[in-house]
């Protein structure tokens, strides 16, 4: 007992040595996505905050507004999930096995 008592402190210690890495990793990632065959793609950054945007000349000339912004949000969340799936993969890399305690995504800076 006591020696997963010992593997799990030194598991947390380790963890909480690299977690400023870990963090400055994803928030240095970008995640790029597109909707409408591409016609918009989306790049956020891993703290999920749009940093660039693309909307097709055609798509944009063609003046459907709806269209137009049905596929920005669809890019974006595409984008978003990519950067968050990106950080749990970081995150899992991390602690191995050893599951997160409930609010510690927060410690990701998202």
């Amino acid at each position: 007992m006591f020696g997963d008592l010992a593997k799990m402190m030194k598991m947390a210690a380790e963890v909480k040595r690299r977690m400023p890495e870990i963090q400055e990793k994803i928030a240095s990632s970008t995640h790029t996505a597109e909707a409408g065959g591409g016609s918009v793609s989306a790049t956020v950054s891993g703290k999920l905050a749009l940093v660039e945007l693309h909307i097709d000349r055609e798509l944009a000339a063609s003046g459907d507004k709806e269209m137009i912004e049905d596929l920005v949000k669809a890019a974006v969340s595409a984008a978003q999930r990519k950067a968050a799936d990106a950080a749990a993969e970081m995150m899992k890399e991390l602690t191995g096995d050893m599951p997160l305690p409930p609010g510690m995504e927060g410690m990701l800076g998202m």
